[in-house]
């Protein structure tokens, strides 16, 4: 059975992929579309591609799309300003004390609403400060809120 594939049909089969993924966010049926237009493109250079060597290539090039995307492309894509947005966001709240710090022991501050996804949050002061004393972060120190007296 001879198949016709023109290359106008991957070009749209690409592009119907490509708008599935509106509906269906999991950035891997984009490669697929992509895998598909790249055949339309491949077609256009060597009119006389027989129907299976347009699957496999299709195949193999979806597949090295999302395999390029999840091992080299996505990992180098994380948000390395979630920190200083939660930084900014967290600087100049206020909270009440609920342990004092000791000798070698961190306070505990609570917030009204939590602050970065946490009511309570260590802290460390360079005043002395007790239990129901209001503070207000001033820096943040790893897991620890720097406070100041207010």
């Amino acid at each position: 059975m001879h198949v016709n594939v023109e290359y106008w049909h991957w070009l749209v089969f690409g592009m119907i992929l490509i708008m599935v993924e509106i509906f269906i966010p999991s950035f891997t049926i984009f490669w697929f579309g992509l895998g598909a237009i790249l055949v339309s493109g491949l077609m256009l250079m060597a009119k006389g591609l027989s129907f299976s060597s347009q699957l496999f290539v299709w195949a193999i090039a979806s597949c090295g799309f999302t395999f390029l995307w999840f091992k080299y492309i996505r990992p180098k894509m994380t948000d390395r300003t979630k920190a200083g947005i939660s930084r900014e966001a967290a600087i100049g709240e206020t909270g009440q004390v609920i342990r004092q710090p000791g000798q070698g022991s961190r306070g505990m501050v609570r917030f009204t609403t939590p602050l970065l996804g946490a009511e309570e949050w260590p802290f460390i002061c360079d005043t002395t400060v007790g239990v129901g004393d209001r503070v207000s972060v001033v820096d943040i120190s790893g897991n620890t809120l720097v406070v100041r007296k207010r």
